[in-house]
């Protein structure tokens, strides 16, 4: 059995010679800055997050600004980063703080867990990084930490395994330096106790690690039961006009890139000269078809098959449709877009 007393005291140590001191969102800590950052890094690293995190602090410094922009905006801010329901999480939830929570995050988990984006974890890290509030936390770093200190068996997303993680995590909470204990399970997760390859010989807590001591290092924690990602294809229209610009249509606000601008997408061809007759006028058969281009989701897998096209406009008939604009090339460094789309796009002007 691990001894779990000296854990917290041992981990800070380490921390204090080690840890990440100067991320930018630690100078200042504030709960918005904190909350950002929380939000950013959810599966994605801190080497990607640093220069999103500058930019976007830098357009909208605080809560209300956030709540006041208009959603084009968050998205073109969030672009690249991926798992664009955040960043419409993110901008619901500093809406709600305005007509709630008077323009504040709420220093209470129920609170802060009730908002849009904020699960148990998140809303962990805020209170203890930006109150130094007594709050556990258990992402995936933490998670795999504490499966191999304690020799924990099952896959980590069940629920009785993750009531258990929990329960460890709260029993390791130390009296003073909430902030930093929390930065410091997460550094020593991405850096220390990595997911392959950890640096076990360096690791200040060798002595008390079950998987070290059992070396079950390679199968802690247990992967969760796998099934192989259905491959889906769609197809995309890069259509051009005489200036240049290309056609951008704005997606549903619901399912995969939700409200974001991206290129014409269509399940099959025969979809695609439906659209194209009623929007534009051009001559799809003339369209070009470009090297196919491969997109990993978390649940599957995409195959886009783009084709480019110039075209004479708009259909007269199309009118102002707010869901389709023209954009040039220097438009879109401002304009949120999938990033599968802007690689496409910017292949294009190559």
């Amino acid at each position: 059995m691990t001894d779990a007393s000296d854990i917290a005291p041992r981990l800070l140590a380490w921390f204090d010679r080690h840890g990440r001191h100067d991320l930018p969102w630690q100078h200042p800590r504030t709960p918005y800055r904190v909350w950002l950052s929380e939000i950013m890094l959810q599966q994605t690293q801190v080497s990607v997050v640093v220069g999103y995190f500058d930019r976007f602090v830098g357009a909208l410094p605080d809560l209300p600004a956030l709540a006041s922009a208009p959603q084009d905006e968050v998205l073109a801010l969030w672009s690249g980063l991926g798992y664009y329901a955040r960043a419409r999480n993110l901008h619901a939830a500093a809406k709600r703080c305005v007509e709630v929570h008077d323009g504040a995050l709420p220093r209470d988990l129920d609170a802060l867990v009730g908002l849009p984006g904020i699960g148990r974890s998140t809303a962990g890290a805020i209170l203890s990084q930006a109150w130094g509030d007594p709050a556990p936390i258990l992402d995936g770093n933490v998670k795999r930490v504490l499966c191999r200190l304690f020799g924990i068996d099952g896959w980590p997303g069940q629920p009785a395994v993750e009531k258990r993680l929990w329960a460890i995590a709260e029993g390791l909470l130390p009296s003073t330096r909430l902030a930093d204990w929390t930065q410091a399970q997460m550094d020593f997760g991405a850096t220390l106790c990595t997911r392959t390859n950890p640096a076990c010989a360096i690791c200040p807590l060798q002595d008390v690690c079950v998987a070290r001591r059992e070396g079950r290092i390679a199968e802690l924690p247990a992967a969760k039961p796998g099934k192989p990602l259905p491959q889906r294809e769609t197809r995309m229209l890069i259509v051009e006009d005489a200036d240049g610009r290309v056609l951008l249509q704005r997606r549903p606000p619901t399912g995969v890139w939700a409200a974001l601008w991206s290129l014409p997408q269509h399940e099959d061809l025969t979809e695609a000269q439906a659209w194209f007759e009623r929007h534009v006028d051009g001559d799809l058969t003339a369209a070009r078809p470009l090297p196919a281009l491969e997109h990993g989701f978390s649940h599957y897998r995409l195959r886009i098959h783009p084709r480019r096209v110039s075209v004479n406009g708009l259909r007269a008939t199309v009118g102002d449709n707010a869901d389709l604009r023209w954009a040039t090339r220097p438009d879109l460094d401002a304009i949120g877009l999938p990033a599968p789309v802007r690689k496409l796009l910017q292949e294009r002007t190559e």
